[in-house]
């Protein structure tokens, strides 16, 4: 397996594999995802982005022996319900691409689509978190883990929410990412960990899966139980 190590302003990790143009779905990219993450097995937290990012972090935090969490984030979408021109949290933490003139020039919309997408993230939290006591990455290394990233609003708005806990260090891991989004993002974390990092992103995250469905809340669930989180 060739590795290609890059420092753009942070210690950055990507790894090139020839062979992989697909991942046959989430647990494998999951499972390849952890072979780039070994130097982080000590003293680290995997916080997946429900709803998909879960069965991947779900393989990330077993590699790693790590404590799994969850951050919640909820991208928000104008026309094309895939496109995100922002994200925010379930603490109300958001993000935005002001390039986008619906949201540079238009605050009632902004405004409502931030708390639509809020209302939406909090929701999740309600349901996932039941019972739960979350875990904090103060002094950790947090790991946040998604199953791809297309322009990556929701992993930053992610990134600020666990820069909150104030940990050691942040590391973006996702299996496939494009490249300008990947540039923007290094920006933003000590590391980002990927295994695909294509040029050409037209045709989104789920055209690098041979099987890539929509999770929902009962799944997401399942799954946590699966993996003993509680």
């Amino acid at each position: 397996m060739a590795a290609e190590w890059l420092i753009v302003n942070a210690l950055v990790s990507v790894c090139t594999i020839s062979m992989i143009k697909r991942f046959s779905d989430r647990q494998e990219a999951g499972l390849l995802l952890a072979r780039e993450l070994g130097q982080y097995k000590d003293e680290s937290i995997v916080f997946a982005l429900p709803r998909g990012g879960v069965e991947t972090a779900i393989e990330v935090a077993r590699k790693l022996e790590a404590p799994l969490e969850l951050v919640i984030a909820r991208k928000i979408t104008h026309r094309d319900p895939e496109f995100a021109v922002g994200a925010i949290t379930a603490s109300g933490l958001a993000v935005w691409n002001w390039s986008e003139p619906i949201v540079a020039n238009n605050g009632v919309w902004r405004q409502a689509a931030m708390q639509k997408a809020r209302k939406e993230a909090k929701r999740r939290e309600t349901i996932y978190l039941a019972g739960h006591l979350p875990l904090k990455a103060t002094g950790l290394t947090a790991v946040i883990v998604d199953d791809g990233c297309a322009n990556g609003w929701t992993m930053q708005a992610a990134i600020g929410e666990i820069r909150q806990h104030e940990p050691a260090r942040i590391v973006a891991a996702v299996p496939v990412v494009p490249r300008a989004t990947f540039n923007r993002l290094i920006g933003l974390v000590d590391d980002v960990v990927t295994v695909l990092n294509p040029d050409d992103f037209q045709n989104g995250v789920g055209y690098h899966y041979e099987n890539f469905p929509q999770s929902n809340d009962e799944e997401v669930m399942e799954r946590l139980a699966e993996a003993g989180w509680h």
